[in-house]
């Protein structure tokens, strides 16, 4: 009973190595001119300025206006003018995950430690238990990317982007949306032109 203990504990710390990860980091690059410390009013807008705003771009703008109010910018009131404009768009695109380790099989008694697409631990009584699979998922690559103006001047942009698992328990837009936009704005305003990669 020990020895089969012994493997089961085996089979399930092998299947952990098997499988690609479900989180992804996010990659973040910003841009500006000066150390930003000014703060007011700011408003989010889509890029494009036209056109009827989705569903799913209100996620993103509230992630990036929940950021902006987090660092000290403040809504405008009804009918006045902002001190600074935040425009914000994002993409999506489909991408396969990284590929997924080789299965292994481990026998016992005659056999030994072997790889092969039909692999799985053999416990001498005809039991074979899978670890792990060879196959990539299914992940989509999203990007947010933000600028802020300061009448007519572009003082501050950025880009976040991460690839996510499509089966991942924080997959829907809500969550992607928070994660970039933390990211995006991580130490703000972030030190110029370099890239930084955010759990």
């Amino acid at each position: 009973m020990g020895r089969f203990v012994i493997v089961i504990g085996m089979a399930a710390a092998l299947a952990g190595c098997a499988t690609g990860p479900s989180r992804f980091p996010v990659q973040a690059t910003r841009y500006h001119l000066n150390a930003m410390t000014d703060r007011g009013t700011v408003a989010v807008e889509p890029l494009t300025g036209s056109g009827t705003a989705s569903l799913e771009y209100k996620t993103y703008a509230a992630a990036v206006q929940t950021e902006l109010l987090r660092l000290g910018y403040t809504n405008p009131a009804p009918g006045t003018t902002p001190q600074f404009l935040a425009t914000v768009s994002f993409s999506r695109a489909s991408r396969p995950l990284p590929p997924r380790r080789s299965p292994i099989s481990i026998g016992l008694g005659g056999g030994g430690i072997s790889g092969g697409r039909g692999g799985g631990v053999g416990l001498g009584g005809g039991v074979s238990l899978p670890v792990g699979g060879s196959g990539a998922g299914e992940g989509v690559v999203t990007e947010l990317s933000v600028r802020i103006r300061q009448g007519p001047d572009a003082v501050w942009e950025g880009q976040a982007q991460s690839l996510t698992d499509i089966t991942a328990s924080d997959a829907d837009a809500a969550a992607v949306a928070t994660r970039l936009a933390r990211a995006l704005f991580a130490d703000f305003p972030g030190e110029s032109g370099r890239t930084i990669q955010v759990p």
